[in-house]
């Protein structure tokens, strides 16, 4: 159907052209998709078998959706996605105010104007991009705003009362007839707004002012909510729940793996930066088991949940520190070093919400602890696990390295160093070079250097070597010679 050709209502009926509710839509359009094996929301991650089949199934029964998740768990943008499953074009009639079907006009003005003009009516044609209608329910919304309301300068300009129904202004949900309407953070929503959601709901219909007017509105509703809102700010009422086909549990990610890919996806990075700077796969771990950690720590509230967004926002951080370093030094490709993940810690301290206890450590400490954290986590898979009781004369595989840093007065790591300078200094610790040498033998040289360091700083995480920060880079010293310094 070439759309360019159809341009009144006489036309549209030629063409052969049929009418169908915006649920019907979805659903024909989602049948399609799945008998083709086509991703039906592109983009989404880690939901494949829990949240993706569960809103395949909602749209199949023709059901109004309720996303129901912590925050950063893609809820919005699963609703922003229905978009896809949407006919690429529909035809209304020509200024309708609330998309009137051409061949099932409910308004005032499409009804006469089809009744004066019949085939002649124009009609033009809506991108499926423009049928996605969002609103942020805050605690100022009106139903004014949500469904309409009386407009006094309309009623002056046209020279009608109050009693006509053309005075009516109507609010975004009329507006967004035919299209899917996607209200965020719903219980938000003042308890008497959402009252009056009621009809529109279970009947498909408005009421405006007290006008006796019937609109048979034709929408797919996605709500998205927080279980914490429902004791924090408010609730949904029951009666509305009641209306919502479906309700649909989202998720955090389940692996690294996902959540990798989540980042490398959403992270917003300057094609320079990727080129300047080489990020280990050992990195980006570790990067993410911040936000797993994040998630267990006693000193983190778990109700508010730790968004993607720490790890996305991060990243972007961790790159940036290295690309300032490698400026600084003039260098023209740099490797990125353990040290650059203390530039993430303003991405992970306003990120999470801390309990009594967690206030009481401060927020950056409690950022550097979930990196230790996330080292201790991760050490075991590259290097012989650090027993926490060992007998007195038993041998690690650590001993030497231990000893090399007892005889030094104290090794340091500044900031600032080349990568040419950052490289020599790690070479000149000898026993560090052997573990790697023994325990990762096909480490290429590249990633050599993070594991170097990620060693030495899972060395003081189990208490066998000390570390203290000082302005301008780090330096690391044997435990004892660190406690008799200190005296």
């Amino acid at each position: 159907m070439k759309i360019e050709n159809i341009n009144t209502l006489g036309e549209l009926k030629k063409s052969g052209y049929k009418s169908r509710g915006i649920k019907e839509e979805l659903r024909a359009n989602l049948i399609e998709k799945i008998k083709k094996n086509e991703p039906t929301f592109p983009g989404i991650h880690g939901y494949e078998d829990s949240v993706i089949p569960e809103m395949e199934r909602a749209i199949l029964s023709r059901h109004n959706i309720n996303l129901l998740g912590l925050r950063g768990q893609a809820k919005t943008r699963l609703a922003r996605l229905m978009v896809n499953l949407l006919d690429e074009y529909m035809p209304v009639i020509q200024g309708s105010e609330i998309n009137d079907d051409p061949l099932n006009p409910i308004s005032r003005y499409a009804t006469e104007l089809v009744k004066e003009k019949g085939d002649e009516t124009p009609i033009s044609w809506v991108h499926r991009e423009e049928r996605f209608f969002e609103k942020l329910a805050t605690p100022d919304v009106t139903v004014a705003d949500l469904i309409g309301d009386v407009d006094p300068i309309k009623a002056a300009n046209l020279k009608l009362s109050y009693a006509d129904d053309r005075v009516i202004h109507f609010g975004m949900i009329p507006r967004a007839n035919r299209s899917i309407f996607v209200i965020n953070e719903l219980p938000d929503l003042q308890a008497r707004i959402q009252v009056a959601l009621f009809n529109i709901l279970q009947e498909g219909d408005i009421q405006i002012r007290g006008f006796k007017l019937r609109l048979p509105l034709d929408l797919q509703f996605v709500f998205t909510a927080n279980p914490e809102d429902y004791t924090n700010r408010g609730s949904i009422v029951t009666p509305l729940k009641d209306r919502i086909g479906s309700q649909i549990l989202t998720h955090y990610p389940d692996s690294i793996k996902i959540a990798k890919t989540i980042t490398a996806q959403e992270a917003k990075l300057d094609k320079r930066q990727s080129e300047l700077v080489h990020v280990p796969e050992l990195a980006k771990d570790l990067l993410e088991q911040i936000s797993f950690e994040a998630r267990e720590s006693e000193f983190i509230d778990e109700k508010s949940g730790i968004s993607a967004r720490l790890s996305i926002t991060a990243y972007e951080n961790l790159l940036s520190t290295a690309e300032r370093r490698s400026l600084k030094s003039g260098d023209d490709k740099t490797l990125l070093r353990f040290g650059d993940f203390l530039g993430v810690v303003p991405s992970i301290t306003g990120k999470v919400e801390l309990v009594y206890e967690g206030e009481e450590e401060g927020a950056a400490s409690v950022a550097l602890q979930l990196i230790g954290d996330s080292v201790k986590t991760l050490f075991p898979q590259y290097f012989p696990k650090i027993e926490k009781l060992q007998k007195p004369d038993e041998t690690t595989p650590y001993d030497d390295l231990v000893e090399w840093f007892f005889e030094q007065s104290g090794f340091e790591l500044p900031d600032d160093l080349s990568d040419a300078e950052y490289k020599e200094k790690l070479d000149s610790v000898e026993p560090l070079n052997e573990l790697i040498k023994k325990y990762q033998p096909e480490i290429s040289e590249k990633d050599s250097y993070f594991l170097k360091e990620f060693l030495l700083w899972a060395l003081v995480e189990y208490k066998k070597l000390s570390k203290h920060r000082f302005a301008t880079g780090v330096q690391f010293k044997d435990l004892y010679g660190s406690y008799i310094s200190d005296l």
